[in-house]
């Protein structure tokens, strides 16, 4: 048996079955990561602690006491704290900083008997859709384009930020990944790489223990092989927490068991406005492809209107700025991380405030990008301007918040493209800002509506690269969202693997 091919799913099956050990297991995933050190997916491993995790979990699983995650293998994103392993976020400011607690969802999973093979590559406190900004370099996607059945040797972006999650999953070195998503961050990496990437509702998973971009945009969410394998996993990270004051109280059912349910009469909204200007027409016959096989599964097909789309990139990319600007004036060297040595400084006659510190620990700690969206939100959230940029885009987030409250009376969820294009070539666009934030153009709107939006491998482009389509639902209604993913799942029969390249 060829443990690599596992479903989580399957794999659960296989532990309880006895056909073989969570060690087994674990030991196979874990040749695999080293096999792919050239992908660049992980910036911490902790193989030693996985295998006693693994052994753990097969006296567990003797006992006949097994969770849902008992045994079962997964990488987790450099953002989510881990006790006594190193959480950097992809920044050279944090690149020695070991937590003293556990965020509250890698406790969770590792309470179910996860195994964790470590942390997972990123772009820099979560800032890219690339994964190119990352201090510890960028990820590479496993996918390969081809043309007259040539494959090209040109290394592809995963995606970003969760890139690391994305390219771990495609390339078979874990059965899930942690992810999360400000702006589409689970979303587009899961399209670039042909995996399914989910962003439940903002609130279902709790932000404890996850390094903070934008705290109102800010969620967590699986990256997975399938659709079932997302709903198992989402279901042991979704949860009320008393530490998270933005955590729902609300009842987390089993979502696996929506996956395979009918969607007959269920209707779906295809929005108008995301038929943007320069959407390639694979991408949009792809669309007309996903409407057909949801309509083919028994759902009614309905056009809906979500005017303020045009508005969401813009209101995102000063949102989320002014919210890191804040969060992220805690790294100032004092307390933890990085501080700037001040030692030559001092040799030469120099004398520092401690604003020159301040000044000189950040300039050296953090990315060019980090920088850029730290001036962006210092500027919007200024005198003078707030009321202009700020208060304005908070505007545009209720009046997208109410496209969507109008649609549900016509719709139960909504089909869309993931993204405007495939995976592209690695340094292509990180001199041009702009180009790498339109990616984001189709996932946004609904991370600022706070509604959970899930990512399914449909079809390749004529490079033979993967295209997602993306499903978004109403407000805590992801049974629905896992119902009409599995159905499009079902129909698109998504079987391709990429060339997965371990850097002959």
């Amino acid at each position: 048996m060829n443990l690599m091919t596992l479903t989580l799913a399957k794999a659960r099956q296989g532990l309880l079955s006895k056909k073989f050990s969570a060690v087994e297991l674990a030991q196979h995933h874990i040749t695999a990561c080293e096999k792919a050190a050239v992908l660049n997916t992980f910036i911490s491993t902790d193989f030693e602690q996985a295998l006693v995790q693994a052994k753990n979990a097969d006296v567990t699983l003797a006992k006949g006491q097994a969770s849902a995650l008992t045994g079962i293998v997964l990488g987790v994103k450099d953002l989510f704290c881990t006790q006594d392993l190193r959480t950097t976020a992809a920044s050279r400011i944090l690149e020695n900083f070991v937590p003293p607690y556990e965020s509250t969802i890698t406790a969770r999973l590792k309470a179910e008997g996860a195994v964790v093979l470590g942390k997972l590559n990123l772009d820099e406190f979560a800032m890219g859709s690339s994964n190119e900004t990352s201090y510890f370099g960028p990820v590479i996607n496993p996918w390969r384009a081809t043309k007259n059945g040539e494959v090209s040797a040109t290394k592809l972006s995963p995606g970003g930020s969760s890139g690391g999650s994305a390219s771990a999953i495609a390339a078979g070195l874990c059965l899930g990944a942690l992810g999360t998503d400000t702006g589409g961050s689970i979303r587009q990496p899961a399209s670039f790489v042909g995996c399914v990437g989910m962003k439940p509702t903002y609130g279902r998973c709790s932000r404890f223990g996850i390094v903070a971009f934008a705290s109102s945009l800010d969620q967590a969410g699986p990256l997975c092989k399938t659709v079932e394998d997302s709903a198992i996993l989402l279901t042991s990270m979704a949860g009320y927490d008393s530490k998270d004051s933005t955590s729902l109280d609300e009842v987390v059912p089993d979502f696996s068991s929506y996956c395979g349910q009918s969607i007959r009469g269920l209707r779906i909204g295809i929005p108008q406005e995301y038929r943007v200007k320069g959407m390639s027409k694979e991408i949009e016959m792809l669309w007309q492809k996903g409407i057909n096989w949801l309509q083919d599964s028994g759902a009614e097909i309905v056009d809906i209107s979500l005017p303020h789309t045009h508005t969401g990139l813009s209101a995102y990319y000063i949102i989320a700025p002014a919210e890191a600007s804040s969060n992220l004036a805690r790294y100032d060297g004092m307390r933890y991380g990085m501080r700037y040595d001040s030692k030559l400084d001092v040799q030469k006659g120099e004398t520092l405030s401690l604003d020159d510190i301040y000044e000189r620990t950040r300039a050296l700690g953090f990315g060019e990008e980090v920088r850029r969206r730290i001036m962006i939100g210092t500027y919007v959230l200024s005198a003078g301007y707030y009321d202009a940029y700020y208060v304005h885009a908070q505007k545009v987030r209720s009046l997208l918040a109410g496209d969507f409250k109008n649609a549900w009376n016509m719709c139960d969820a909504i089909l869309t493209p993931t993204c405007p294009n495939t995976a592209f070539e690695l340094g292509k666009k990180s001199d041009d800002p702009s180009a790498l934030y339109i990616n984001d153009v189709f996932t946004v709107s609904a991370s600022l509506a706070g509604l959970p939006a899930i990512s399914v491998p449909a079809g390749l482009s004529e490079q033979g690269l993967p295209l997602g389509l993306q499903i978004i639902g109403r407000a805590l209604d992801e049974e629905t969202v896992f119902k009409c993913a599995h159905a499009l799942e079902v129909q698109a029969n998504f079987q391709h693997q990429p060339q997965i390249w371990w850097g002959e």
